[in-house]
Order: structure tokens, then sequence, then C-alpha cells
């Protein structure tokens, strides 16, 4: 009896599956992210997050068991000394799935699986950004929010015709400050 054994075939026979899952995994690893169908994506998910969490562990019995499942020594030397160091304090979740739009032959949904710890695109520019914001003084935010607006408006050159003013404007009145003092 099968009682309690889900998961998804895939349409292929046993070897063919763990073949193919297998390779997946490899290539996983080695780029840091791939481009599947949503259903493989999923699969993928519930193969490769074991391995990883195997691989915190630098022993010669976790290497043998995690060549087992994915038979490529050149992976799995890069798994055990580049991502498992970088995934050392995450409790789980190494992948994260991102839907794409669905593919043009066969309209099948399609799916981008990613390491997490690898993306620029939410850790460090996000991060940088919000940095960028907090870093500015607090006479140069008036400033610059001012002409940030402005350059929102559809029309260039009011932006253009009144940066010049503004810069004419600065120098014209400390030379009216000093000669208030001395008269």
């Amino acid at each position: 009896m099968r009682h309690g054994k889900k998961h998804n075939h895939l349409g292929r026979t046993t070897s063919h599956r763990k073949a193919m899952l297998a390779n997946m995994a490899s290539s996983l690893i080695k780029n840091k992210r791939i481009s599947t169908t949503l259903a493989k994506a999923k699969a993928l998910r519930v193969y490769v997050e074991p391995i990883i969490t195997k691989s915190k562990n630098d022993t010669t019995h976790s290497r043998r068991t995690v060549f087992a499942y994915l038979h490529d020594k050149e992976t799995v030397t890069e798994l055990f000394r580049d991502v498992a160091p970088k995934i050392a304090n995450r409790p789980g979740g190494y992948t994260r799935i991102i839907k794409l739009n669905n593919r043009l032959g066969d309209n099948a949904e399609m799916a981008l699986i990613e390491l997490v710890d690898y993306n620029e695109v939410y850790g460090k520019e996000a991060a940088t950004e919000e940095k960028k914001t907090t870093r500015r003084g607090r006479s140069k935010t008036k400033k610059a929010d001012a002409p940030a607006t402005e350059a929102k408006a559809p029309k260039a050159e009011v932006v253009e015709e009144e940066t010049p003013a503004t810069e004419e404007a600065t120098p014209e009145a400390p030379a009216t400050e000093e000669e208030a003092p001395k008269a």
C-alpha cells in the first residue's frame, strides 16, 4: 500500500525522476539559480533542501551521503566549500521560487528557483538603496528633494530655468549679508 507517500511523479519513472532531480540540483548549486517549470521547481525544493542541510556538517559521512544524491564530485565540493558557510546560520528555507510568465510553446507555468543567500536583488541592493536615503544631510535633503519633485513634472525646461536662478541667488545672498554688516 502507498499510504502517505504523496509526491509529484512528474510523469517519469523513478530512475528518470531521480536522475533529473540530481542534475537539476547540481545545476542549482553550480549556477545559484535555474529556470524550470513550476512543478519541477517545487519537486526540486523538496529534493535539494535536505541536501543543503546535510552540507552544514562537513564530515566524510555527510559528503558521501550528499554525493550519493548528486553524483557529481565538483558540485559536492562547491556545496561544502562555498554554499555551506554562507547558509550556516539559516535554519531552513534555502531556496526561493519566483513564478515567471508561461512558456510560449506549451503554456507551461515557469518558475525561477534560486538559492536565497545568493540573490543580490533582495539582499544587498535593497539595503544600499535604503542607506542612500538615510545618509543625506539635513540641509541637502531639502535642496535635493525640491529638484527631484520638479524633475517628475513633464516640463523639463522649467526645471532647467529654475536651477540657474537658485544658483545665482545663492552667491548674491552672502554678498548682501557681507555688505550689511560693513555699512
